[in-house]
């Protein structure tokens, strides 16, 4: 990264960024109040959103659920277009910002590649022309927390998600659903009552909402891994691992290189890992939630290369298969990035996929000076700055914000927030003890290396294990 680069990202937002940004905020305030009864300011709102839209496929659907949900029917399927339309205007948002990003650092990217839908009888849990129960459960209780508004979720409404997410955990291609209706129900369990609270996250949990809506129609339910674009063999070269933990779940995501076996230039891929978990499992204890991806976990340890063969990829992601990898040798995710990534293939994110929040663009950056703002660190290249998420360093690496602040060399990840672009890092080089010393948040994969984390991590026991005898002794029973 070069400061002409971060000059361009910074000069100024897309057009119509902040018009966009408004409408969702019309609508997230609607949410927030409920649509059983929509007020005047609500119905403007809404009224805005479908204008917004008029041009657009969405029009006519987006049209009529206003109108209804005014009226006051809260049926799911106008819901479902309220939801729709939301996540429209994010991708707008997100296909503008992405492209800032792609002009500043000339990133070549493929646009998305749909796939034909598989035969029904391959990805539906339900016979064909039946909603499956599991999603018909999902859909109504979403549908019953935005009739309700945030400000009316209580108890009994959260309990309702216990019957939803436990049928979808019992289909396969449901589990993302279930992942986030159980985080989702666990994080208005820990605010009730809501309406005493004096402010709500009201951004954060509309996201997670319209996700959940998106994913529990049958033609999200459909699109799992079987349905991939394509398969490829090649050398995986791992830059970074950016670790998405909740109190109900934790997700390693690996951004990478990949070097096809049959030639071309390099594509950026990304490959995610993650397993269900309590909030009494943190920090190094995380890693021990993948005992089955033993190559991936070894190869960001070690900082490895892997040989990939036959792994299906659908537009960026890679789905792992720990048995179709195997280790290579050693590669300095650095010199990698320094050498690969500027001519590196970027691919368009899945449409489900398209809100700035999911925006985590690698790049490198060398050779800055590292400054103490009010609430938090800038990195400063030829006189131009950029801030940096700290905030987002996960409890389970060596990474910290004293190593950050030392550092000249970052592999980070650009992030978009709060009107901002922000660089987090997922490795630096820093001077320790008058040693520059290489530091990335996946040397502790395969176990704490720190001595002095180590004894605190010993000391702490092993949650992970006790949590297992546990539970094998209740199965026992």
């Amino acid at each position: 990264m070069r400061g002409t680069q971060i000059a361009a990202l910074t000069a100024g937002h897309p057009a119509g960024l902040t018009d966009a940004l408004n409408l969702v905020e019309g609508l997230d305030a609607a949410l927030t109040r409920g649509l059983a009864r929509v007020g005047d300011e609500d119905a403007a709102a809404l009224a805005g959103l479908a204008g917004a839209l008029a041009t657009t496929p969405l029009a006519n659907l987006v049209a009529e659920a206003v109108d209804k949900i005014i009226a006051g029917s809260g049926a799911h399927e106008y819901v479902a277009a309220l939801a729709g339309a939301r996540s429209a205007v994010f991708g707008a948002v997100h296909d503008a910002l992405l492209g800032q990003v792609d002009v500043a650092f000339e990133r070549s990217r493929a646009p998305w590649a749909p796939v034909p839908p598989a035969a029904p009888d391959e990805v539906s849990p339900a016979a064909p022309g039946e909603m499956s129960p599991a999603l018909a459960g999902a859909r109504a209780w979403l549908s019953e927390v935005a009739v309700t508004g945030w400000r009316g979720v209580n108890h009994e409404l959260v309990a309702g998600a216990g019957s939803a997410v436990e049928a979808a955990l019992a289909v396969p291609e449901l589990r993302r659903l279930a992942v986030l209706l159980d985080g989702l129900a666990a994080e208005l369990r820990a605010c009730v009552p809501v309406a005493r609270m004096p402010q709500l996250p009201q951004r954060r949990w509309a996201d997670l909402w319209s996700r959940g809506v998106l994913l529990a129609q049958e033609t999200a339910a459909g699109d799992t891994a079987l349905s991939v674009a394509e398969r490829v063999s090649g050398r995986l070269l791992p830059l970074a691992v950016d670790v998405h933990e909740h109190d109900t779940a934790v997700q390693f995501q690996v951004h990478a290189l990949l070097e096809p076996a049959g030639g071309g230039p390099p594509r950026l891929v990304r490959t995610a890992v993650g397993a269900a978990k309590v909030d009494s499992i943190v920090g190094p204890a995380l890693w021990r939630l993948l005992p089955a991806q033993s190559v991936l976990l070894a190869a960001l340890a070690q900082r490895r290369g892997v040989l990939v063969s036959d792994v299906p990829i659908r537009g960026a992601d890679v789905y792992w298969q720990d048995d179709r990898a195997r280790l290579d040798e050693p590669v300095d995710p650095f010199a990698a990035a320094r050498v690969l990534l500027p001519g590196a293939l970027a691919a368009a994110p899945h449409p489900v996929d398209r809100h700035p929040a999911g925006i985590a663009e690698p790049v490198l950056i060398e050779g800055y000076a590292v400054s103490a703002q009010e609430g938090g660190l800038t990195v400063e290249l030829d006189g131009h700055r950029l801030a940096v998420a700290v905030d987002r360093l996960p409890s389970c690496g060596p990474l910290t914000p004293e190593l950050v602040a030392a550092s000249t060399a970052c592999l980070g990840l650009l992030r978009w927030d709060a009107g901002q672009w922000l660089l987090q890092p997922v490795a630096v080089q820093a001077t320790v003890k008058r040693k520059i010393v290489a530091v990335h948040t996946g040397d502790w994969a395969c176990g704490v290396t720190d001595a002095k984390a180590a004894k605190a991590d010993a000391k702490a026991g092993d949650a992970v294990l006790v949590l297992r005898e546990r539970a094998g002794r209740l199965l026992r029973r």
